[in-house]
C-alpha cells in the first residue's frame, strides 16, 4: 500500500510525544505514565491512531513510554507508530543498526509505520549522505522493518528541494508549519511546503502550535479568535490552518495533558478547513502576535542538549517573552521571579561564552548568543 491510500480512514490529528505529562518540571525522563496512559487511551477511543517519538525525546524516555502506555495495551493494528533517527548521536555505519534495534526494544515494536532521518539540514545532511541512511533505510523498509520512509526538515527551501531531488525514494517529508512561520524569511514553512508538493511528496506537520506559543496569544488575538467561534480553542486556530494545507496528511500536535488531548480531538473529529474568513483573521492575528513575540523560540531544547554552561535557554525565552506580553498596567509580574528560582538550578543566561553550540543546534537559527544578552539585562539588573 502507498502512503496515503488509507488517508480517508485516517484522522488527520497525531499525538506527539515530545512533551508528555512529567512527575518533575525541571526533569522530563520523570514522564507520569499513569496519566499518559489516559491520554493515549482517551485519544484513541476517539478515532485517532497516529503517535510520533524520537530516540531521544523526553531525556530518551519516549520511546519506553510508547511501550509501557501504547505497545502493551493496545493491538498492533490499532495504532500507527512513527520515530526517528538523529544526526547527534551516530558516528559510524554501525551506529545506525545499534539505535535502530535499541528503538524497538524499547517500543516493543516489530516494525515502525514510518521511520525518520531527523531533523535534515545542511550538516545532518551531510552526515546522513557519509554514512549512507538514505540507502540504509531502504533496506530496512524492504526487510519489513520500515513500512514508509521519510525525514524531517529543518532548513531552506533550496535545500529541501536539493534532498528530495537527489532522494526521492523518500516517501515524505515533515515541516514546521504554523500561520506565524508560513512567511517567515527564516524557517520558510510555505517555501518548503511548496518544495514538497512541487516533489509530490505528502507533508507531516510538526510545532503547529510553535511549541505552545500559538495556544498562550495576546489578549487581543484571543479575543479576535473568541468573538468569532466562541467555543473552540486559542489552539485549535493554529491546528487547523496546517491541516486546511491540501498535501498535509497528518498534523502533529505534542500534548502534555488530558485537556489538550480532549479539546484536540473534539475540533478535530470532523475536520472543517478554515474558510476564506477565517484565513483573513489568522492573517490579522499573525500581524498581531509579530508585534509581541521578541524571541520567536519554540522550546524544542536542542540548544540545550550540549551547553558547557547548562543554561536553560528556552525556558529563559519563554519568560522573556511572557514578560514583554505583559500589559505595562499590571505592574508587577512574576517571571523575574520565576527567572531568579532557575538560575539555582541552570546557569544564568550571563554565564553565556559564546561558543555556538546552541546556535548551530538551532532548528529556527535564531540568534541565541545574542538574545542571551538582551535576557541577561533584562532579569538580572538588581
Amino acid at each position: 500500500m502507498k502512503i496515503g491510500e488509507d488517508g480517508a480512514k485516517t484522522k488527520k490529528l497525531g499525538f506527539g510525544l515530545m512533551r508528555l505529562p512529567s512527575l518533575d518540571a525541571e526533569d522530563p525522563s520523570k514522564i507520569d505514565m499513569e496519566l499518559t496512559k489516559k491520554m493515549v487511551d482517551t485519544f484513541l477511543e476517539r478515532g485517532f491512531t497516529y503517535f510520533d517519538t524520537a530516540w531521544m525525546y523526553c531525556g530518551f524516555q519516549s520511546e519506553h513510554a510508547v511501550k509501557e502506555a501504547l505497545v502493551s495495551r493496545h493491538p498492533r493494528d490499532s495504532y500507527t507508530l512513527a520515530t526517528k533517527l538523529h544526526a547527534n548521536f551516530l558516528q559510524t555505519k554501525e551506529d545506525r543498526d545499534r539505535i535502530f534495534y535499541e528503538q524497538m526494544e524499547k517500543t516493543g515494536v516489530s516494525f515502525f509505520d514510518y521511520y525518520l532521518l531527523h531533523d535534515v539540514g545542511q550538516d545532518h545532511y551531510q552526515v546522513y549522505e557519509n554514512l549512507d541512511c538514505f540507502q540504509w533505510l531502504q533496506e530496512k523498509q524492504k526487510q519489513g522493518l520500515v513500512k514508509h520512509i521519510g525525514f524531517s526538515f529543518h532548513d531552506n527551501a533550496e535545500l529541501l528541494d536539493r534532498v528530495l531531488t537527489e532522494h526521492p525514494e523518500m516517501e515524505f517529508v515533515q515541516l514546521q508549519i504554523n500561520y506565524l512561520d508560513w512567511e517567515s524569511n527564516a524557517i520558510q514553512s510555505k517555501l518548503c511546503y511548496e518544495v514538497a508538493v512541487r516533489h509530490n511528496k505528502p507533508v507531516i506537520v510538526m510545532e503547529p502550535v510553535k511549541g505552545g506559543t500559538l495556544a498562550k496569544v495576546p489578549e487581543q488575538v484571543e479575543s479576535l479568535f473568541r468573538s468569532y467561534h466562541p467555543e473552540l480553542s486559542v489552539s485549535s486556530w493554529a491546528i487547523r490552518f496546517a491541516a486546511s494545507l491540501d498535501h498535509v496528511m497528518m498534523v502533529l500536535s505534542g500534548m502534555s495533558n488530558l485537556e489538550q488531548v480532549i479539546d484536540n480531538t473534539d475540533f478535530m473529529s470532523e475536520f472543517e478547513p478554515l474558510t476564506d474568513e477565517e484565513h483573513k483573521i489568522v492573517r490579522q492575528a499573525t500581524d498581531m502576535i509579530n508585534h509581541n513575540i521578541i524571541i520567536p523560540c519554540t522550546g524544542c531544547s536542542y540548544c540545550t542538549d550540549g551547553c558547557p554552561m547548562k543554561i536553560a535557554i528556552p525556558k529563559y525565552f519563554s519568560l522573556y517573552n511572557a514578560d514583554k506580553q505583559e500589559v505595562k498596567e499590571k505592574g508587577w509580574t512574576p517571571q523575574g521571579e520565576y527567572y531568579d528560582r532557575l538560575t539555582h538550578i541552570f546557569g544564568k543566561a550571563s554565564v553565556c561564552i559564546a561558543c555556538g553550540q546552541c546556535e548551530r543546534a538551532c532548528p529556527q537559527h535564531l540568534p541565541i548568543i545574542q538574545h542571551l544578552k538582551e535576557v541577561a539585562s533584562y532579569f538580572e539588573q538588581g
